[in-house]
């Protein structure tokens, strides 16, 4: 019922601009292990926010893609091959992101996780797949993130019906600069425009708080999120403030993130790993022999598996069984040995082997308590979200921390980030307004220095500053100065005490700025009024990045340049000209003007003081000292190196057409797919429908049933053989070959019902149309008799059209062809009715002029004393707002004039 409630007020909240109301964004929360998308849409008959669902008919999808026999796929279809060929389906692509080769080596080493991977030529990690043809391509983290992000682009546009190509994607409050550019980066190559990433806590409050209102009284609000792979606690301020707004002043809710706090290694799936190792030598047990399933990646991707469900059945019940089939079956050791392992464990043991976890998950909203300074009884509610949340003996610890007896549980667990998501992408949306806003203020999650380098660049505190101080509102625009003369380096770098998970150097980006010696060699001889500088120009982004956008050399010079004197009148001058002025007296003065490159800004006027007739006069100018700006743009080329380095635009070219070719062979094989089952379908029912249907019987042979269902026991046999490769044309062709023999048959079959009710129908309509002929004869007496006794007669010729065709129906075998169909007789039906309804709708004509009204009241006007026809009078109109008219002889009209016009005031 409160998403019901939540859905209703959005659909009063949300408005359409000026956009077309086909205008659609959506939200991907993409997690480690899964992915939601939400879809913001006002095309109508659709609800305006919703989540999106899969062709399982889920909410939610796994984050999987995987490669089978050159085949890829996404999703369910990748998630129901895992533990078949584990070594191919591609999972916790996200938490890859920005890492080094040997990084992401150790982190699949403890997943068992047994990818093919190789180091790139950044450090980071690269995956070797094989395609249908045998060769081993390469795809980097972003490429394989791209196809899932691309799959989830695809959910939204069948959920909506519309093209969507703008997105917000929620990421942890971790990330840092490299793992939201390398998103941003595999978004593109998906072919999807971010705009912008929103931390997931940020999601989290803008859903929790859309619907609230906070006039009445700020509050704190703490979202403790659990998910698969981290947990983190975010402090929250809701407050609200007034604004003018049509012509009342309006309360407007707004939020701030104070603080988060983040454990980037504990999630559920920490829990699942305690499981896993622990029924890991349990099984080891049972097996003997040495054997370690562990060596094993299709055993443990299996045991994995199970271990989840094991997991969440532990959340509702006190004991839950596990029971793996055929865990161990591996060739390549020495001998095989399938078994079916079946064991229990109960939460108590479950608890105990997460023993250490439960203190440590309290940590994240311990410290967010301790940097703000609150108490715990200073916040009005800690929100949980994350599946893991759900954990009974985590509600029981943040219950015993908190001091309260239950817990706060407004928001879905699973949705609330991705349905938060869609509410920010609604808001930066060129078609999508919110009428209702909710304000919000995020920040950095880290504080970001900028350090710079160089020839003569002592190092000292003009050379590292801090830019961007920790929580620093975004989006945010920075401007640093330095005075410099010679090519420089910038490097951009966290603060040192707080890096993000997996960084060993705090250095994020780095840049060679040039042109400025060049500047500098090229104005130092001029009279500098002050050292030449350099000024840099950065940008924190929506999502977070940071960057230098640009950079310019600035260089001020003082120069003495000929002006113009002041002009004052000159009184007692016996041969001025008008309006002729002279300077009398001007001080020697000191102006500045800034000017781009170029340009000097200076314009020659000329004046005269001496004045001896008004000929000419000769200019009078004075030197004046100017200062001049010079902005030279420098040239910026970014040099970061590591597993952060952007792609370069010729990778991300090469990307994008091999991510374009899987996707048209991927639709090729669905519709391949489709044509298959569309064939498979119609053999099964056509077969059953003539082996069972006696109706058949009468409107086909034996002979031609019996030709027919070989025929398809053919094609059937084909598609079980020959045809399991076949492409999409073979399919449809086949289809097509057995539709020609069937159609003829199906038709006479659906005749043998419809026809009759066609008939039945055409038959009792003419009896209708008498009825409305003798009502129009009582009620529309105006209508044209020639119309009326049209449509009477078109019935008749309908009923001899029915005489005759159902005689020579009666003739004809039911093997036959129809003489005539339903079709044609409802055709006719609605022909007849139409005409029927364009009688009917003939308006009734307006009453005739009076004739009565003479020529003596033309006469009488013609012979007024102005011997003209005022215009007032030759335009009255009668009560319906209609000119009255005569008929002349020859048929041509003439207007009729009050004899007695009513006096008006003229305006």
């Amino acid at each position: 019922m409160r998403l019901l409630r939540l859905w209703l007020l959005l659909l009063i909240m949300i408005v359409l601009n000026s956009i077309p109301s086909e205008s659609a964004v959506s939200s991907i929360d993409l997690g480690s292990d899964w992915l939601k998308v939400a879809v913001v849409n006002l095309k109508p008959g659709q609800t305006p926010i919703s989540v999106a669902i899969n062709e399982m008919s889920k909410r939610k999808t796994p984050a999987l893609v995987a490669f089978q026999s050159g085949t890829r796929l996404l999703g369910e279809e990748a998630a129901g091959i895992t533990a078949r060929y584990p070594d191919k389906v591609y999972s916790h692509l996200r938490d890859m992101l920005g890492k080094t080769y040997d990084q992401v080596k150790e982190f699949l080493d403890a997943m068992y996780l047994p990818f093919d991977v190789v180091e790139d030529s950044r450090g980071a990690v690269a995956f070797r797949i094989e395609d249908e043809s045998g060769n081993v391509g390469l795809y980097s983290v972003e490429e394989l993130l791209g196809m899932i992000l691309g799959f989830a682009g695809d959910l939204a546009e069948f959920h909506s019906k519309v093209v969507v190509k703008d997105m917000v994607v929620s990421v942890p409050a971790y990330f840092g600069q490299a793992e939201r550019r390398a998103l941003v980066q595999a978004a593109q190559l998906a072919g999807i425009n971010v705009l912008a990433l929103i931390n997931e806590h940020s999601g989290a409050a803008l859903q929790y708080g859309i619907d609230k209102d906070f006039s009445n009284g700020s509050r704190y609000v703490v979202f403790y999120d659990m998910g698969a792979s981290s947990t983190y606690a975010a402090l929250v301020y809701f407050s609200a403030y007034n604004a003018k707004g049509f012509g009342k002043t309006l309360s407007v809710n707004q939020f701030q993130v104070k603080d988060v706090r983040w454990d980037p290694e504990l999630g559920g799936r920490s829990m699942e790993s305690r499981l896993v190792e622990f029924f890991a030598d349990e099984f080891n047990k049972q097996v003997g022999s040495g054997i370690d399933v562990r060596k094993s990646p299709k055993a443990m991707a299996k045991l994995k598996k199970q271990v989840k469900r094991t997991k969440e059945i532990l959340s509702a019940n006190t004991m839950a069984p596990i029971s793996v089939e055929s865990l161990y079956d591996d060739r390549d050791f020495r001998y095989e040995c399938i078994l079916v392992i079946r064991s229990s464990i109960t939460r108590e043991k479950f608890e105990e082997l997460c023993g250490d976890l439960w203190d440590r998950s309290l940590v994240p909203i311990k410290e967010v308590l301790k940097h703000s300074g609150l108490k715990v009884d200073e916040i009005y509610a800690v929100e949980l979200i994350g599946g893991a949340t759900r954990v009974p003996k985590l509600q029981a610890k943040l219950q015993e921390f908190l001091g309260k007896n239950e817990l706060d549980k407004h928001l879905d667990a699973d949705e609330a980030i991705v349905l938060g998501s869609s509410l920010h992408a609604a808001n930066l949306s060129d078609g999508i307004k919110l009428n209702r806003k909710l304000g919000m203020v995020d920040g950095s999650s880290y504080g970001l220095v900028v350090e710079l380098d160089g020839s003569d660049l002592q190092k000292d505190e003009s050379t590292r500053q801090l830019l961007v101080p920790r929580m620093k509102k975004l989006p945010s625009k920075m401007f640093r100065s330095i005075i410099h003369k010679k090519d420089f380096e910038v490097s951009l770098a966290y603060e040192s005490d707080l890096l993000p998970p997996s960084v060993t150097t705090p250095i994020f980006a780095q840049y060679a700025v040039s042109g400025l010696t060049d500047a500098s060699e090229k104005y130092s001889s001029r009279n500098l009024s002050s050292p030449i500088k350099a000024n840099l120009h950065f940008s924190l982004s929506k999502s977070g990045i940071l960057s230098l956008d640009r950079a310019d050399a600035v260089i001020e010079i003082s120069e003495w340049v000929e002006v113009p004197k002041k002009n004052l009148t000159v009184e007692n001058t016996t041969a001025t000209s008008p309006n002729l002025t002279l300077e009398s007296d001007t001080k020697n003065t000191t102006e500045e003007s800034d000017v781009n490159l170029n340009s000097d800004g200076v314009t020659d006027n000329s004046s005269n003081n001496n004045v001896e007739g008004p000929s000419t006069t000769e200019p009078v100018t004075e030197k004046k000292l100017k200062k001049r700006t010079f902005r030279v743009p420098l040239k910026i080329v970014e040099k970061t190196v590591g597993p952060g380095m952007p792609l370069s635009k010729e990778y991300l070219a090469e990307a994008k057409r091999k991510l374009e070719e899987l996707n048209k062979k991927d639709a090729e094989r669905r519709r391949t797919a489709e044509l298959k089952n569309n064939l498979e379908g119609y053999i099964y029912s056509t077969k059953e429908k003539l082996e069972t249907s006696e109706e058949f019987e009468k409107i086909s042979t034996t002979d031609e049933r019996k030709s027919f269902i070989e025929k398809l026991d053919e094609v059937q046999e084909w598609l079980y053989t020959d045809g399991e490769d076949a492409t999409a044309k073979e399919f449809e062709e086949r289809l097509d070959s057995l539709k020609a023999i069937g159609d003829p048959i199906f038709l006479r079959y659906k005749e043998l019902s419809a026809r009759p009710t066609a008939i039945e129908l055409a038959r009792k309509y003419p009896g209708e149309l008498q009825q409305i002929v003798k009502g129009w004869e009582t009620k529309k007496p105006w209508l044209p008799k020639d119309r009326v006794d049209e449509v009477v007669g078109d019935a008749d010729k309908l009923k001899s059209w029915l005489d005759k065709k159902e005689a020579e129906q009666k003739k004809a075998s039911g093997f036959s062809t129809p003489v005539f169909t339903s079709e044609e007789v409802y055709l006719k039906v609605f022909s007849l009715q139409e005409k029927v309804a364009s009688v009917n709708r003939i308006p009734k004509p307006k009453p005739k002029k009076n004739e009565s009204e003479t020529s003596s009241d033309k006469t009488s006007s013609a012979d007024s004393t102005s011997g003209e026809t005022p215009e007032k009078e030759k335009q009255t109109t009668d009560s319906n707002g209609s000119a009255d008219e005569k008929i002349n002889t020859d048929g041509s009209t003439v207007e009729d004039v009050n004899p007695e016009p009513e006096a008006r005031d003229e305006l």
